[in-house]
């Protein structure tokens, strides 16, 4: 059974930095695309990063490119998100989302339950 368990995640003030990292069991990661997806209050859960098998392509939604990374260790069986720069309007639930790509929720057969990332103004 495929388990995704995210970390990293807590409170920062605005301008900081976090990283967050998913880490799987049950599967060997690198066998799949990862995405990063969040959530914020209210609102539908909505794309945020994405990451091929291998670590040469990637994807990133519009409101982070340029001030996040996605990367993977698939030795570690691990992918991490690193967020610079962060404002308020990042503070949401983050998940990672395996087997599948692209930016839809619907694309990914597996979902972590999630690590709260707020910031703070």
């Amino acid at each position: 059974q495929v388990q995704l368990v995210e970390s990293g995640g807590g409170l920062v003030q605005s301008g900081g930095s976090l990283r967050l990292s998913c880490a799987a069991s049950g599967c060997t990661l690198s066998d799949y695309g990862v995405g990063w997806f969040r959530q914020a209050p209210g609102k539908e859960r909505g794309f945020v990063a994405a990451i091929t098998w291998s670590g040469s392509g990637t994807d990133y939604g519009d409101s982070v490119k340029g001030r996040f990374t996605v990367s993977r260790d698939n030795a570690k069986n691990q992918v991490f998100l690193q967020m610079n720069s962060l404002t308020p309007e990042d503070t949401a639930v983050y998940y990672c989302a395996a087997g599948g790509w692209g930016t839809k929720v619907s694309a990914y057969n597996y979902w972590g339950q999630g690590t709260q990332v707020t910031v703070s103004s």
